[in-house]
């Protein structure tokens, strides 16, 4: 290791002499020449990540005019003031595409040649299988560049989030106790880290309405068919299934009679999953202590549920306004000026306010 650190400063340390001085001279003498038959000798690093600086080592290596990687054909820039018989300086292409592929040069007599490198990723993070979890909460991570990460912690903390399995495009991880009310995941490989722009709830620190049942005083406050179903479920095995009976307008939902629920300021989200019906439909969050009452002539918080999948929805309690009236709300449901083709059956589940 020492050696590979002493033949990179001594590469370096050479190349930037020659760049000193080639300014003392007239512009017709700088350059380097092209050779017949050049070799690569070194490539240092031997894999890297984007905008890395690599060093080239070999004979007859002068004359380069072009340098590309192979993968979808990316081409890297570079000053010719760094490019000797024996040596070129570049950096990675900012769009380089991760993986093992060839460097492929050109020189000024047309001559090309190769040396093989790998491009680190980035890990990147397109889907979560959930975004609550209690202590011990499998969540999978789909992605990229993923096989080689090394460590997962809560953003901002030292304590690691298990890795259960990697592949090159999914990660299984076992969530921790925490005293964190929700947070974003610093997940580093290679390449480097990365923080997701998800944001992961602790469900043991939020306040529920409905997870695996009922909880903290709500009952069913539906005006259609509702019940706690096994059917389906995204979290654990229940979820809240309710019925739209077609051209009934009903607002279904969850209700705490006695004694409601008082505003408090720690909490600033309700989130909520729920599995959509036959069609696409708008529904409208509702509730009694909202400017407009319960029930079917409140407009203003609009939701667009899907067909046939679950969707997640995280929305900011000041924009929903659940206690506009002043007292502690007691209603919380969900209505649809219709369904006008057929009756629509949802599921929602972990139904919660996040701190």
């Amino acid at each position: 290791m020492k050696n590979f650190f002493k033949t990179c400063f001594s590469v370096t340390s050479i190349l930037l002499a020659l760049t000193a001085m080639s300014s003392c001279e007239k512009e017709d003498n700088a350059g380097s020449e092209a050779s017949s038959n050049p070799r690569v000798d070194v490539i240092a690093p031997e894999k890297g990540a984007s905008n890395e600086v690599l060093t080239i080592t070999g004979s007859g290596i002068g004359g380069i005019t072009s340098i590309m990687f192979e993968a979808d054909s990316v081409s890297a820039s570079f000053n010719p003031n760094f490019n000797t018989e024996n040596a070129l300086i570049f950096r990675i292409p900012v769009d380089a595409v991760p993986g093992e592929q060839n460097i492929i040069f050109r020189n000024s007599k047309g001559v090309e040649f190769k040396a093989s490198f790998n491009v680190l990723g980035l890990p990147t993070v397109q889907s979560v299988s959930n975004y609550n979890y209690s202590p011990g909460t499998e969540i999978i991570i789909s992605g990229k560049n993923l096989a080689d990460v090394s460590k997962v912690v809560l953003q901002g903390q030292s304590q690691e989030v298990e890795v259960l399995a990697k592949t090159t495009t999914s990660l299984t991880l076992k969530m921790p106790a925490t005293a964190l009310a929700q947070s974003k995941l610093d997940i580093t490989n290679e390449a480097g880290t990365i923080t997701t722009t998800q944001e992961f709830v602790n469900v043991a620190n939020a306040y529920l309405i409905f997870t695996e049942d009922y909880q903290n005083g709500f009952v069913n406050g539906s005006w259609g068919p509702a019940e706690v179903s096994s059917i389906v479920a995204k979290s654990g095995t229940k979820s809240f299934k309710v019925t739209y009976v077609k051209g009934n307008w009903s607002a279904n939902g969850f209700a705490n009679w006695d004694p409601g629920i008082p505003f408090s300021p720690d909490y600033k989200f309700l989130s909520f999953w729920v599995k959509g019906g036959a069609e696409t439909q708008t529904f409208y969050i509702t509730g009694d202590q909202r400017a407009g009452g319960y029930g079917n002539s409140d407009r203003t918080a609009p939701i667009v549920v899907p067909a046939n999948e679950w969707t997640y929805f995280k929305i900011k309690l000041s924009d929903l306004e659940l206690w506009k009236k002043g007292g502690p709300f007691k209603q919380l449901g969900f209505w649809i000026p219709g369904p006008d083709n057929q009756d629509e059956v949802l599921y929602f589940d972990d139904v919660i306010f996040i701190k």
